[in-house]
């Protein structure tokens, strides 16, 4: 009786043994999200809670005290911020652009049968992994409007250098223009990717059809590149609205507040020792980005799914 019993009671308790080994089974490749959750909480979540908190106080190293809206309102008020907040739309939009355009041009190039493609790569791709602050140091003085480098090749051809960084009209699109050419080579690499992607079939069908360079271009390279050219445009306009260090090693928001952008006027409010206020400011700064880059990702995946 008791033999026949046991093997019973075994076979009730194994269902229930079944479904916990599923679960522990379906369950085991969530843990491998757990060092990445703890790093998203600890260095994201954690930190963007408390800035908006500390965004409400006037706070030091050991106090702080609550004075609610205060800061966003001296931050608004500031008589630098819509010229700022002008210069940061401006650069982000002017050297997101050209990155997209000259990215995509070298990515061309770059794919096409030309000698030495190997090395025009590495030379594409240099500046990106060099020091953005010695990059600028570099530029600084190849700008100096009378014993820069620039001003100088152009003396010998009989031209007269502008005042690069000197000159208000000219100091937020000089600094651009370095931020471009340290930048494009990482939009080319993206583009690099998103172009040998493509089938060649698509090509040899269009050559067959008689199509011409441009228009294989125009109806199958654009169209199919269309992520590579919602990844440029994305990265390079946060890293835009979020530029700071260049600006600060060429021309610390100057001359005067010409090339000041929110990123630097936020810095200049911490050096001040106003921490409540530069806290605000990158709230600010966040939600001007956000602002921006959401709606524009919104309308990208849509054509994409679209398309």
């Amino acid at each position: 009786m008791a033999t026949t019993a046991a093997p019973a009671a075994l076979t009730a308790a194994s269902p229930p043994r079944r479904r916990a080994r599923s679960y522990l089974h379906r369950s085991y490749p969530l843990w491998y999200y757990l060092p990445a959750a703890v790093l998203f909480l600890v260095f994201f979540v954690v930190p963007t809670f408390a800035s908006f908190f500390f965004s409400l106080t006037r706070w030091s190293l050991f106090d702080w005290e609550f004075i609610g809206l205060k800061n966003y309102a001296q931050f608004l008020s500031e008589p630098q911020m819509i010229g700022s907040l002008r210069n940061t739309v401006v650069y982000a939009f002017l050297t997101s652009g050209a990155k997209v355009v000259l990215g995509m041009a070298l990515g061309l190039l770059l794919t096409s049968q030309i000698r030495a493609r190997g090395l025009l790569r590495s030379m594409v791709f240099f500046p990106v992994l060099v020091s953005t602050i010695g990059v600028g140091i570099m530029f600084t003085t190849m700008m100096h409007p009378t014993e820069g480098l620039i001003n100088s090749a152009l003396s010998i051809v009989g031209i007269e250098g502008p005042k690069w960084l000197a000159n208000p009209q000219l100091a937020l699109i000089s600094v651009a223009l370095v931020d471009i050419w340290k930048g494009v080579g990482l939009a080319t690499v993206i583009y690099m990717a998103g172009i040998t992607a493509i089938p060649v079939e698509y090509y040899e069908a269009a050559k067959v059809d008689g199509s011409s360079a441009a228009s294989s271009f125009w109806h199958i390279t654009l169209p199919l590149a269309r992520p590579a050219t919602f990844t440029v445009i994305t990265l390079s306009l946060i890293g835009g609205l979020r530029s700071f260090d260049l600006i600060w090693a060429m021309t610390k928001g100057g001359p005067g507040f010409a090339s000041d952008v929110l990123a630097s006027v936020v810095y200049k409010q911490y050096q001040a020792g106003f921490y409540g206020l530069s806290t605000a400011g990158n709230v600010v700064m966040f939600i001007v980005v956000m602002a921006i880059v959401l709606p524009l990702n919104y309308f990208m995946r849509k054509a994409e799914v679209e398309q």
